[in-house]
């Protein structure tokens, strides 16, 4: 099966999708998918019973004369905690489900280009998950150094309050991709700052995928099988996109 070329982000979802329905890969998808459904679950039964005492309590923080303006700030804040939820549910299901999710880029990768990777397989994973792990702890931290500004950035008056859901957004549609890309390129051994390097000259296209994942993560039972479609897709438009650029470092 070959993939196809000079595609956007929102193609790459489509072609994830026609990807999760091969035979092949079906072994792949059930470890990842069952922990997507059971962290899932579980997390939102937990956001649904806090959303409405945080709201409460940031709007008690505000000056009285911003009191007025909750039913605005309501709207705004239930958006921005949601967003930020949805992000890091993903952070946390794919920091338990790494090795597995590694496994299945690998297989796509095979599928599409009808090489082996070496020194890739059920042991070389297991050896490999304190590197993964470090990884993995790495990108929190670049994600956690820039959501503390937008953060902070969402209590100046008005202004944050608008303008801190579409920053979460954005910001949130750019970690996705980094998170389901590095699959690809873990299975390389590239490290995260040329991980980085790479997906920033096409940032466009990486947010474009990012924020079709982002936005099922929004919608019930749909969200609980987004994360094998991701994978599929995100690698998908890693092999035609940045393979090539690998190859010829290597080379």
């Amino acid at each position: 099966m070959q993939s196809r070329k000079a595609h956007n982000g929102f193609f790459y979802f489509k072609y994830g999708l026609n990807l999760v329905t091969l035979s092949g890969l079906k072994r792949f998808i059930i470890i990842p998918l069952l922990i997507n459904i059971i962290l899932l679950s579980g997390m939102s039964y937990w956001l649904f019973y806090q959303l409405r005492h945080w709201i409460t309590s940031f709007i008690s923080w505000l000056p009285s004369w911003l009191q007025w303006f909750d039913y605005i700030i309501w709207p705004i804040g239930i958006l921005s905690i949601i967003f930020i939820f949805c992000y890091f549910f993903s952070i946390v299901a794919n920091f338990i489900a790494s090795p597995f999710n590694g496994l299945l880029a690998e297989r796509v990768e095979i599928i599409l280009t009808g090489q082996s990777l070496e020194n890739i397989g059920y042991w070389a994973i297991v050896k490999d998950i304190p590197r993964m792990m470090k990884k993995e702890c790495r990108k929190l931290v670049y994600y956690l150094s820039r959501a503390i500004i937008i953060f902070a950035l969402s209590f100046i008056p008005v202004i944050g309050q608008f303008t801190a859901p579409v920053m979460w957004f954005l910001f949130g549609s750019w970690m996705i991709s980094i998170q389901y890309c590095d699959y690809f390129f873990d299975n390389h051994k590239i490290p995260l700052r040329d991980v980085l390097v790479i997906l920033n000259k096409d940032k466009i296209q990486c947010i474009q995928f990012g924020s079709i994942i982002y936005l099922l993560t929004l919608i019930p039972i749909i969200n609980l099988f987004v994360m094998p479609v991701a994978i599929c897709g995100a690698t998908a438009m890693c092999v035609d996109r940045y393979r090539p650029y690998l190859i010829r470092k290597i080379k």
